[in-house]
C-alpha cells in the first residue's frame, strides 16, 4: 500500500478473550470423544484481534472494551500494550474475562465456543468516556461480542462525526438495528450475510443477491468474504465488484477475518483508494491463515507489502457479471 501521509487513527469496540486452542486431526462431532494433540494459549477476542492487526500495520489504536479481574485479564491487557495497542479505555470487571474454545483440524479449519466474560459488561458509558478519541478518529472498528447497545452508541457517535464506520457482524445477529447495518463498510462472511438477510449464501450468485439485500438494510459498501473464493463488493456507485484471491498454504484460518478488517481500517484511514484497501486487506487475511494462533498469526506491514508483490494480479477488484 502506499500513499500513507500520516499515522492513521483507529478506535475498536470489541471483546478481549483468552483464547484455549485445541489441535486435533478433525474436528469433534456432536456425541464424539477425540484425542487431540496439544493445548495452548493465545490471546483473542475479535475486538483485541482487529485492534492488533491495525496497530501491527502502523495505526495508532484505542480499543474500548473490558477484561476481568482475573490472571487472565492481566495477560491480555500486557499483551495488548506489547502489541502497541492503546488500552486507556480498557476497563476492568469483577469476576471472568471472555474466554474462547478454539478446535483447529488439520486442514485448517475451526470451530470455535465463546464465554463472553467481562465482554459482556461493556456499556454505552463505556463508549461515552471515549467520545473525545472517536470523534477525532479516521475510522471505528466494532464487531458483534460485546452488547449491541454499545455498539450502537459508538457508531452513531462516529457517523455524526463523519468518521468512517467499519461493521464486521460477527458473531452474526438476526435482530441488529438499522443505525448499526448503515454503515459505511458492513463486512460479513457467507455465514453472517446468510443470518443477516435470511437466505442462503453458497455460491458467489448468492453472495451477490446477499449484498444487495444488505445494502437495501441501509448498508453504504456491503462487502461478503468468501475465504478461498476472495471477495465481493457492492459499492455506493451500485456497482458489483469481486477480487480473486491471494494463494497461500492455509494452516489455522482463526483470525483471518481479524485481520482482513483490521488491514481494512488500516488501508481506509490512511486514505488509499477502496481498491488498495480491499487488496491490501485481503492479502493480510490470506498471510493470516499461514501460521497459527489469532494475534499472533498477523502479519506486519512489510510482509503484506511483500505479498502483493509476488502476486502482482491477486485481490484486484473487477467487474462481477451476474
Amino acid at each position: 500500500m502506499t500513499g500513507e501521509r500520516r499515522t492513521p487513527r483507529i478506535v475498536v469496540v470489541g471483546s478481549v478473550n483468552m483464547d484455549l486452542v485445541l489441535r486435533c486431526t478433525v474436528i469433534a462431532r456432536p456425541g464424539e470423544t477425540l484425542t487431540g494433540r496439544d493445548l495452548q494459549e493465545h490471546f483473542g477476542g475479535k475486538g483485541a484481534n482487529q485492534a492488533v492487526a491495525a496497530a501491527r500495520l502502523g495505526a495508532e489504536v484505542w480499543l474500548i472494551g473490558r477484561v476481568g479481574s482475573d490472571g487472565f485479564g492481566d495477560s491480555l491487557l500486557h499483551g495488548l500494550q506489547s502489541a502497541g495497542v492503546r488500552t486507556d479505555y480498557v476497563q476492568r470487571s469483577a469476576g471472568a474475562s471472555g474466554v474462547a474454545v478454539i478446535q483447529v483440524e488439520d486442514s485448517g479449519q475451526n470451530s470455535i465456543v465463546v464465554i463472553p466474560g467481562a465482554n459482556g459488561c461493556v456499556t454505552s458509558a463505556d463508549v461515552l468516556v471515549a467520545a473525545d478519541v472517536i470523534r477525532s478518529a479516521d475510522v471505528l472498528l466494532v464487531q458483534f461480542e460485546v452488547p449491541l447497545e454499545a455498539v450502537e452508541t459508538a457508531v452513531g457517535m462516529a457517523a455524526a462525526a463523519g468518521v468512517t464506520v467499519i461493521v464486521d457482524p460477527a458473531p452474526a445477529r438476526r435482530e441488529v438495528s438499522a443505525a448499526i447495518l448503515s454503515a459505511d463498510w458492513l463486512v460479513p462472511n457467507e455465514t453472517e450475510a446468510e443470518v443477516l438477510t435470511g437466505s442462503a449464501v453458497h455460491d458467489r450468485a448468492a453472495a451477490v443477491r446477499a449484498a444487495r439485500q444488505l445494502q437495501r438494510l441501509g448498508a453504504k459498501r456491503a462487502l461478503v468474504t468468501m475465504g478461498a473464493d476472495g471477495v465481493l463488493l457492492a459499492d455506493t456507485a451500485g456497482r458489483l465488484l469481486v477480487a480473486e484471491p491471494f494463494r497461500v498454504r492455509a494452516v489455522d484460518t482463526t483470525a483471518a477475518g481479524d485481520a482482513f478488517a483490521g488491514a481494512l481500517a488500516y488501508a481506509l484511514a490512511g486514505g488509499v483508494s477502496e481498491s488498495e484497501a480491499v487488496r491490501f486487506a485481503c492479502a493480510a487475511g490470506a498471510l493470516t491463515t499461514t501460521r497459527h494462533g489469532a494475534q499472533s498469526a498477523v502479519p506486519g506491514g512489510e510482509e503484506v507489502r511483500q505479498l502483493l508483490q509476488q502476486q502482482p494480479e491477486a485481490g484486484y477488484l473487477r467487474i462481477c457479471t451476474e
